[in-house]
């Protein structure tokens, strides 16, 4: 009744190349983070202090971002802006993909932390002469970064998982390798396997180093 036969060999060759595109996927995944939470930051002071044109561009994008499957995301910046004649390297797709996702999401996380802080924050700030920059980048943020910091640890992680639609794309991240391989040799239980432990041992990894340096940031 069970007559697959398992061959491991083609997959262990395999590994130091699997790894290597596991580097890949952690880096496409922290870049997107880091331009998510930039962005994410800006979307969301602009819509909790202004209104008009900006403030419904940046309500459509977290619209868009937390409303239409990320696949559907990663297409139009590969086949969407390709007809507009704008054509990106698979890399560039997948970071673009995962940089405006992170950006929708991250900038509600960041609208809920503003609004958690109390207003005599902003109001201390401006007693003391700071000015409207000094009193977001000094007092405000580092607030918001505390209480939101375990839903951006969530956020890096969907990412690093999210990362994996981007062999739709022709990105060869860790599952795009993965694929490669497996097509080649047919050993596609084989190779999908060794790469979920590796998908397991990386978010393992990721929420091991938020709790070390949650410790060491939130001690006080």
């Amino acid at each position: 009744m069970f007559e697959y036969n398992f061959h491991w060999r083609p997959v262990f060759r395999s590994l130091p190349d699997l790894l290597e595109a596991s580097l890949l996927t952690l880096q496409v995944a922290t870049l997107s983070m880091v331009i998510g939470i930039v962005i994410g930051l800006g979307l969301s002071v602009i819509r909790l202090r202004l209104r008009g044109p900006l403030y419904w561009f940046a309500t459509a994008w977290v619209e868009l971002a937390r409303n239409t499957p990320a696949l559907f995301q990663l297409f139009f910046f590969g086949f969407g802006l390709g007809a507009f004649g704008w054509h990106l390297t698979p890399y560039m797709i997948v970071l673009a993909g995962l940089s405006f996702n992170n950006a929708g999401y991250l900038a509600e996380n960041f609208r809920g932390g503003f609004q958690a802080v109390p207003d005599t924050q902003m109001r201390a700030a401006q007693s003391l002469g700071m000015n409207l920059w000094q009193s977001y980048t000094r007092i405000l943020v580092p607030q918001v970064l505390r209480i939101v910091y375990y839903p951006m640890t969530n956020q890096l992680v969907w990412a690093v998982l999210m990362s994996s639609l981007g062999m739709l794309v022709g990105f060869r991240e860790l599952s795009g390798e993965t694929q490669f391989f497996a097509s080649r040799t047919y050993r596609i239980f084989e190779y999908f396997a060794v790469t979920a432990v590796i998908y397991y041992v990386m978010v393992k990894i990721i929420l091991l180093a938020s709790r070390l340096l949650a410790v060491r940031l939130f001690r006080y």
